[in-house]
């Protein structure tokens, strides 16, 4: 039979290729390419019609004008640049697809930025590079299986040279990296681009079985390795990727994790940085974990490591083995508790595989203790109140297992589990029983709590669902609370503007009467009726009205008609004063709901005493001081110069002083912004927690309000600053707890002598 006309089976594996060869290469390759062009413009296509919608919602939900229009920028600006995008993306998988039969060796994406300092974590770039990494480290892992069959079938096509995630340009690795690069078009925030990461792990990323699988199935029936099983190639220790066994994807043995080809620069590099400051920190203080035990034996794997862990997590749920706590209420962390976790660890680990093991893994051990230090560090936060730090405390086992199965978790700032972490603490910020009458937050935050605690086994995706509930249930507490902070302010804002109108009208009338002896029955009308009238006006006309200017002259005249009438040019100016007097008392009078008999009774009164001035005879038998008498029952709250405290001030310790306007607590008053929670703790009083809610553009008087959006309390800034002076209000801290965690425990590792969790000599 002649070979050449049967269809081949599969192509050859040789180092050269002939010119036969070579064309059903470029003939398989662009069926691979048509593949990949197709399936990924149809994947980006669903990301960027998604992107608005999700823009749109952060925007309604952002915490202040400025994050609100970086979201609206940056839809116009997706909108703008989408085609440049699309374009640049699907060209270079293409080009690098179309590549590989020539290339001389797989181009490896580009590396992450390498992390020198734990502190560099918050670096935009940074965190731009581990939003890459860890999408594409996770879906690498998920799709172990299909892309190693993948991999197989293009090294074969390819002459035998060996293509693996790392020279693949459809791996996941390789489609994130031609992303980014993609993504420099937009010149958006970073906030954005990260969002637009998350929809392209779950709209590109996320469907890339159904590339992998057409692709393979193209290439077999093709004739390349039709009959190659799709198992993954194994570990060396081993187990194959993906399994229970086998670490996580970038949780290498720290030693090795900057030479191994498949780990994360970034993650690692930060791994390294904390693991040299551990190793640094140990010492021989104390027996750790690695030198603990009774038998030898290797360490235990990842798997046995969360199997133990598992088996601790159902005993403190069931209440078999106590969580961390409290020493006896004082607000000091038992150390002791983490030593104790490892004893625990080693006991179930030998349980277990029947004899203790000598020693663990170093980056085992490492998480250990920094997942140790994170929860040492939330029970030490005065940040949270003493009852929500306890219930937090419970989760160490949890986020010990999260940390085991990713160890990113340190790493990137979108985990779901850090922010599942930070936002309980942020909710817990707020919490007092005063405030939680009804129980619902402590309720929530226990849910979250115990869910975690019954039904985390090893899915991740636990953190991201609970974190949607705790969001959701945020969102139904903020909008009720934002409306009853809405109506206390409005309140306090009405009060100021009422007290500001008294003391415009005091002062006016005051300002008129400059010191002149008015007779009883003037003044009172000045000073209760007319006063309440100018308010009135003050508030619904306002200052620049002509009502208001025409209420101050009548003011002017009814204190000129005062004057005695000595001539006969002076009685007929009163008289013609008199008939605009009367009318004018009449209107302001009634616009201050005098009833019409008491008008008609106090009008009466003083056309008597005109006529007295005038030298007529009275006309009423009612003296003046009936008249006085019916102004004051009619109303009873007498307007005032500017001699009382301001209304509902709240006050202050006695041996309060007087703070300098060049002070640190002066300045720390200045720079308070809505949102900020306080700690207040006056003498005699329960301490109460409660949230700047309004700062009167009016009186400058900062306005504070629980988390429920009600008042709790009323201060100016000097009497605030003297509140902070002598330590009687606390301001709480503003950034996220993960954050000052990390800041806290590498401050910790960095001071001479300081060991490690569960070794302190202490």
């Amino acid at each position: 039979m002649n070979e050449a006309h049967e269809p081949p089976k599969i192509v050859p594996l040789a180092p050269r290729l002939d010119a036969a060869a070579g064309e059903r290469v470029g003939e398989l390759l662009n069926a691979v390419r048509g593949i990949a062009g197709k399936r990924l413009q149809q994947c980006l296509g669903n990301l960027f019609e998604h992107v608005d919608d999700a823009l749109f919602d952060l925007a309604e939900k952002a915490e202040n004008n400025a994050t609100q229009t970086h979201y609206f920028d940056g839809m116009r600006e997706v909108r703008k640049r989408r085609p440049a995008i699309e374009r640049n993306f699907l060209a270079a998988v293409n080009r690098e697809l179309g590549g590989l039969a020539g290339r001389a060796a797989p181009s490896a994406a580009a590396p992450a930025p390498a992390l020198a300092e734990l502190s560099l974590v918050a670096d935009a770039e940074l965190e731009e590079s581990l939003a890459i990494t860890s999408m594409s480290s996770k879906h690498e892992s998920r799709l172990a299986r299909d892309l190693f069959a993948t991999n197989q079938r293009l090294s074969v096509i390819c002459g035998g040279r060996k293509i693996d995630d790392a020279g693949n340009p459809i791996a996941p690795a390789a489609l994130s990296q031609a992303f980014r690069q993609a993504l420099k078009e937009l010149g958006a925030d970073m906030r954005v681009k990260l969002l637009i990461y998350k929809l392209f792990d779950r709209y590109v990323l996320s469907t890339l079985e159904d590339l992998y699988a057409e692709a393979n199935a193209e290439l077999a029936r093709a004739g390349v390795l039709p009959q190659l099983r799709p198992v993954a190639p194994r570990s060396a220790a081993g187990a194959p990727r993906g399994s229970a066994q086998a670490a996580p994807a970038g949780t290498a043995a720290l030693a090795g994790a900057g030479t191994d080809e498949n780990a994360d620069p970034a993650a690692a590099e930060l791994l390294q940085t904390l693991h040299g400051l551990f190793v640094a920190r140990r010492g021989a203080v104390a027996p750790s974990l690695a030198q603990a035990g009774d038998a030898g034996g290797p360490p235990p794997s990842v798997g046995e490591l969360l199997g133990a862990l598992s088996v601790l997590q159902t005993q403190l749920a069931a209440g078999g083995i106590p969580a961390p706590s409290m020493v006896s209420g004082s607000g000091s962390f038992d150390r002791d508790a983490v030593a104790q976790l490892k004893e625990q660890l080693l006991g179930q680990l030998g349980a277990l595989r029947g004899a203790r093991p000598s020693h663990v893994a170093s980056i085992d051990e490492d998480t250990i203790d920094l997942v140790g230090m994170l929860f040492e560090f939330i029970l030490d936060d005065h940040t949270l109140p003493a009852e929500m730090q306890v219930m937090l405390a419970r989760l160490q086992i949890p986020y010990l297992k999260a940390a085991i199965l990713d160890r990113k978790l340190f790493a990137h700032r979108q985990h779901p589990a850090r922010r599942l972490l930070d936002a309980l603490a942020e909710q817990a910020k707020g919490w007092s029983p005063e405030s939680d009458r009804d129980g619902r937050l402590h309720d929530m935050v226990k849910h979250t709590v115990d869910q975690l605690l019954h039904e985390f086994d090893d899915d991740l995706g636990i953190f991201e669902r609970l974190l949607l509930e705790l969001q959701q249930f945020n969102e139904t507490n903020r909008r009720r609370s934002e409306l009853a902070e809405q109506r206390v302010a409005e309140s306090t804002r009405g009060r100021e503007k009422l007290e500001q109108a008294r003391r415009r009208a005091a002062r006016e009338i005051v300002e008129r009467i400059d010191g002149r002896k008015l007779p009883p029955l003037v003044h009172e009308v000045l000073a209760r009726a007319w006063a309440n009238h100018l308010v009135l006006l003050l508030l619904r006309q306002g200052e620049e009205s002509a009502e208001f200017r025409d209420a101050l002259r009548f003011v002017d005249d009814f204190i000129a008609s005062t004057r005695p009438a000595q001539d006969a040019a002076a009685r007929q100016q009163l008289r013609q004063l008199l008939p605009g007097i009367e009318r004018a008392l009449r209107q302001g009078l009634v616009n201050v709901a005098f009833q019409p008999q008491d008008i008609e009774r106090l009008l009466a009164q003083l056309r008597d005493w005109y006529g007295q001035q005038l030298g007529e005879p009275a006309r009423s038998a009612a003296p003046a001081a009936e008249a006085t008498a019916a102004a004051a029952v009619a109303i009873p709250e007498s307007i005032q110069p500017i001699v009382e405290p301001p209304a509902e001030a709240d006050e202050l310790p006695e041996e309060s002083v007087p703070v300098a306007t060049d002070s640190p607590e002066w300045r720390q008053v200045e720079a308070l912004q809505p949102g900020v929670w306080l700690e207040f703790q006056l003498p005699d009083e329960p301490m109460v927690r409660a949230k700047l809610s309004w700062i009167s553009p009016m009186s400058g008087r900062y306005l504070f309000v629980n988390r429920r959006g009600l008042k709790v309390a009323d201060y100016a800034p000097q009497e605030l600053a003297v509140l902070l002076a002598g330590g009687h209000a606390q301001v709480l801290a503003t950034n996220a707890l993960f954050d000052r965690a990390m800041s806290a425990i590498v401050s910790r590792l960095r001071q001479p002598g300081t060991p490690p969790s569960g070794t302190d000599t202490e």
